[in-house]
């Protein structure tokens, strides 16, 4: 299962991209492909373990 903070777009404000980029919801931002790799949970990555922005945010979630 994806992170839930993922998303994907193809623009940005008045930018638009040639494909859609991956945008991480908690932080507000674009991420590089190799974070949205352990988003995805791709090459035995798992997000909730391995990215310390989702420990983060669920962290706050909980409290």
């Amino acid at each position: 299962m994806a992170c839930p903070y993922l998303e994907y777009r193809d623009a940005d404000g008045d930018a638009s991209f040639d494909h859609e980029r991956a945008y991480c919801t908690a932080t507000a931002s674009f991420v590089q492909p190799m974070r949205a790799d352990i988003c995805n949970d791709r090459y035995d990555l798992d997000h909730e373990p391995h990215c310390e922005i989702y420990r983060a945010h669920a962290e706050v979630g909980d409290s």
